[in-house]
């Protein structure tokens, strides 16, 4: 079964800057729709950016909208979301999962996360 393993969060300051990874072993996620998703407590998880397959396809939550960017490079069996203009309320544990071309989520094992705070 694939495993998911996030990296590249951390600590930024308001309208700092950065790179989340998602690195994909036990199997290809090539052919797959990947999407990141975000978690505070108390809250559900949500959908932040999807990606098909093929990149040639993206969503977008409107709350990311104009700042993040999602991308992949098959060949590294990685996702990644730049996070650009980051805000306080972007602070949550980052994740990436398997998701349909509808955007909805595969559910599967989830990783560990990556936690980014950003402070004001």
């Amino acid at each position: 079964q694939v495993q998911l393993v996030e990296s590249g969060g951390g600590l930024a300051q308001a309208g700092g800057s950065l790179r989340l990874s998602c690195l994909a072993s036990g199997g290809t996620i090539s052919s797959y729709p990947m999407g990141w998703f975000r978690q505070t407590p108390g809250k559900e998880r949500e959908l932040v950016a999807g990606i098909h397959y093929g990149g040639y396809r993206t969503y977008y939550a409107d709350f990311v909208k104009g700042r993040f960017t999602i991308s992949r490079d098959n060949a590294k069996n990685t996702v990644y979301l730049q996070m650009n203009s980051l805000r306080p309320e972007d602070t949550a544990v980052y994740y990436c999962q398997r998701i349909t071309s509808q955007w909805a989520v595969v559910h599967g094992n989830w990783g560990q996360g990556t936690r980014v705070t950003v402070s004001s």
